[in-house]
């Protein structure tokens, strides 16, 4: 299992914010085991805010985490570059609104990590593993992404702009450990005809052509090329505006880094490969929220017991039945498909013609909870009665149900997976287990259950 890792010491960089304009300077620095990448701002009442998904508060040409009152802006540089570090946790500082822009890349951010050294942790890292494949469309912004299991992170990157100029462009990032390599020193960029727009919204203030491509699409006027050289700080925009977008990739690498930046807000490392179309703050984002949601819901899931119809159980109904007293009408219990010392796994299919579907409810048949906990009890039983000599002599009462939770319905045609393990050994007959119901990939009910298995009366 790799551990978390943080930095050894501090390091800070000063630079210009891109967006506001404003100078600012950010130390990077240790942070404890399992904290994450949290920010401090110090120009003010010390507030923290931490780098997660769910701080986002704008996605226009960069990622801002905060609140409308109190956020720091374009951070997703800097996380990438933390990320493909492998930075697990850290404290930034930072005595402005904005993360500098530096370069418009993310390599200073790299080299200053390098500087302050990796230090490697006690506690374990725990991933993101994406388990199938999966697709999420932005509808807003039309950015597409495909998400596929594997190994470690890769990432496809396909950008295409037909106007005004006809670009088409595909980079891809076959490890995180290439990173620094072959995405980190890719710029940010801007086309010619959003100059305009962006500095009336508030945006670019900082920008000039020392920290971002900016692609001469042929739209600017002489007067407006004037004005833009002055924002720039230049006389004119002879030569400098000479970046041929059919020459590299240096496009399609940075919405790698942005993508990876933004991802970085699901809190954990990511096991996929995603292939990205049209990818920009505002799908990223979207996708990241998709993720963390399906993260969520695979923690939630982490301890559900997997049934292959292929393998033979190891007690079908008439084993099930040389263990346990009940029959007809009132075994709840079709298949043991696993069973341990601390563990059992039950399954119960769910049919129409269940007796009690007559009354509960009439055109509207339900599995009743109480039923729920009682296929669980026959399970729970299974367990303690495999592990002694003559289970037939035997039977199971209960004594004690706790912390119960209904969640979702059962109905006809479901299948119940039921799992019972030991909270605590078996002493004196007495059996404390915590039982769950899953019906596909949902649970459907909780409880713990306390029994007694007790030898019968002759």
């Amino acid at each position: 299992m790799l551990k978390r890792q943080t930095l050894k010491n501090e390091v800070s960089i000063s630079g210009t914010g891109l967006h506001t304009g404003q100078k600012s300077t950010i130390t990077i620095g240790p942070a404890d085991p399992g904290t994450g990448i949290k920010f401090i701002k110090t120009n003010g009442d010390q507030s923290t805010i931490k780098a997660d998904i769910s701080k986002v508060i704008a996605t226009k040409r960069r990622t801002s985490i905060g609140t409308e009152d109190n956020s720091i802006q374009t951070v997703e540089h800097l996380l990438s570059a933390l990320y493909a570090s492998s930075i697990d946790d850290a404290t930034i500082t930072i005595d402005g609104p904005e993360v500098p822009i530096l370069d418009g890349s993310a390599t200073a951010f790299i080299e200053a990590i390098i500087e302050a050294e990796i230090d490697i942790t006690e506690k374990d890292r725990e991933y993101f593993e994406v388990q199938e494949v999966m697709t999420f469309k932005h509808e807003a912004s039309d950015a597409e992404y495909i998400i596929i299991p594997a190994e470690r992170l890769e990432i496809h990157a396909h950008v295409q702009y037909e106007k005004p100029l006809k670009i088409r462009q595909s980079a891809y990032l076959s490890d995180i450990d290439q990173f620094a390599d072959d995405i980190a020193a890719s710029r940010t960029y801007v086309f010619g005809q959003e100059i305009k727009d962006l500095l009336g919204e508030g945006l670019i203030k900082g920008g000039s052509i020392d920290n971002a491509i900016v692609i001469d699409d042929g739209s600017l006027s002489k007067e407006e090329q004037l004005e833009l050289a002055k924002v720039f700080g230049i006389d004119d925009l002879n030569g400098a505006l000479d970046y041929d977008p059919d020459q590299g990739n240096e496009l399609a690498r940075h919405k790698i880094l942005d993508l990876i930046g933004d991802l970085s807000l699901l809190g954990k490392p990511i096991k996929a490969k995603i292939i990205a179309t049209q990818p920009g703050h505002g799908g990223n984002i979207a996708l990241t929220k998709f993720l963390k949601a399906k993260y969520m819901e695979q923690r939630k899931l982490k301890g559900k017991p997997f049934y292959d119809q292929n393998v033979e159980p190891l007690y079908d109904l008439e084993g099930i039945k040389a263990l346990i007293p009940h029959r007809y009408p009132f075994l709840f219990v079709d298949k043991i498909i696993e069973l341990t010392d601390s563990k059992v796994v039950g399954l119960k299919n769910v049919t129409f013609d269940e007796h009690f579907f007559q009354g509960h409810f009439p055109g509207n048949p339900v599995f009743p909870g109480v039923l729920q906990l009682e296929a669980l009890a026959q399970t729970g039983g299974i367990l303690v009665l495999s592990q002694v000599e003559d289970p037939e002599n035997y039977n199971t009462y209960f004594m004690k149900i706790d912390n119960v939770k209904f969640k979702h319905l059962v109905v006809p045609g479901d299948t119940m997976l039921l799992k019972m393990e030991l909270l605590s050994p078996v002493r004196r007959g007495i059996v404390h287990m915590q039982g769950t119901v899953y019906v596909g990939n949902k649970i459907v009910s909780e409880s713990e259950l306390t029994a007694q298995i007790s030898k019968k009366l002759t």
